[in-house]
């Protein structure tokens, strides 16, 4: 199996082509990237060590790698600049994912391929790609909350001192300010968390606390998120080619489970061969429930605003010379609705 990593050339994206090469599960690895040298040299690097680790094709190309891909994984996306607002660089990434789908699409997506988005605003763009790719909408997965749930886990497995492997629990919903901890369900090794004398109340609200904002941490220490992205887009990736059927926490299109549709946002699915075989609905608490459907509500008005710009022929802020990076989830996307207000033009300043 084929897998091609747009934005391959950048923090995210090699980590991820790292961790699938560490996986030894997929054959061939193709990274492409505006910035052609970085993608080279992330894919040399990776070559080094293939004789270490499994015997798989690594590659750097252009977008005519797609035309062979089973599964298209794209992360580039856009830093926010600073005095820019939230809904500029909403806007601008928006533009790019947009413009990279195009030429996605271009170079030939087979039928039976998968998408997965990565880049953030990722539930706004996974639906921008479910509506535009012309793929089933089974076959667009957004990253969603996957990483959100690796992190709460580990940190709860560290706050309790139990095994990280042994932690259950999940963050649904946005991946964002609106995310939603599903207490009511998680275990560690099958007992509920009130069986550990160190959990508390307290606990709870420091954990997520911590899980909320992890992303922002590590961008103040070493300038993004790296291994656990990776490793979260290889659970994604394996689960597909291996047809695992593990269920993930994963955004896809909603239709009516939990009240929502015509929304993408993460909720327990079954991934698999075909992609998102079943989405499955939990008994959740009520505040649990009215949390995934405000989610709902933050990304259905956020995507409502996008879809009126798109189609009024607004221009979003000028790209300049930035260079797209692979921070998409690396800082979970504060999606909020704007005031409509707030939709000016923008003229470009050079």
């Amino acid at each position: 199996m084929k897998v091609s990593i747009i934005g391959g050339g950048g923090l995210v994206g090699s980590m991820a082509a790292y961790a699938l090469q560490c996986g030894q599960v997929v054959s061939h690895i193709a990274l492409v990237d505006v910035n052609k040298d970085a993608a080279k040299g992330q894919a040399v690097d990776l070559l080094h060590g293939a004789s270490l680790v499994a015997d798989q094709r690594i590659t750097a190309g252009d977008m005519d790698e797609v035309a062979t891909s089973n599964i298209v994984v794209i992360t580039a996306g856009l830093r926010r600049k600073p005095d820019e607002s939230r809904l500029d660089l909403i806007n601008r990434n928006v533009d790019l994912f947009l413009n990279l789908l195009d030429q996605v699409k271009a170079a030939g997506l087979k039928e039976n391929a998968y998408l997965i988005v990565v880049s953030n605003p990722v539930d706004v763009l996974t639906y921008l790609a479910t509506k535009r790719s012309g793929l089933p909408w089974q076959r667009v997965i957004g990253l969603g909350t996957q990483l959100d749930t690796a992190r709460f886990r580990s940190y709860l497995a560290k706050r309790l001192q139990v095994p990280p492997t042994q932690v259950q629990a999940l963050i649904l919903g946005e991946h964002g300010d609106s995310m939603v901890p599903i207490w009511s369900s998680a275990t560690i090794a099958g007992l509920p968390l009130e069986q550990w004398l160190d959990f508390s109340p307290n606990v709870q609200r420091e954990v997520f606390e911590e899980t909320k904002t992890a992303g922002a941490t590590l961008i103040k220490l070493k300038g993004g998120s790296g291994f656990a992205v990776g490793l979260s887009i290889r659970e994604v990736v394996h689960s597909i080619a291996l047809d695992s059927r593990k269920i993930l926490p994963v955004s896809t299109l909603q239709q009516g489970l939990y009240g929502i549709r015509d929304v993408c946002l993460s909720v327990p699915t079954v991934v698999g061969c075909g992609g998102a075989r079943q989405q499955i609905e939990l008994a959740l608490t009520p505040k649990e429930r009215m949390g995934l459907q405000n989610s709902a509500r933050v990304l259905r008005e956020t995507i409502d605003q996008v879809e009126e710009r798109l189609a009024s022929g607004k221009p979003s802020p000028p790209v300049s010379n930035q260079t797209p990076q692979a921070i998409a989830s690396s800082e979970p996307s504060k999606v909020r609705p704007i005031p409509r207000s707030a939709w000016q033009p923008v003229t470009a300043k050079r």
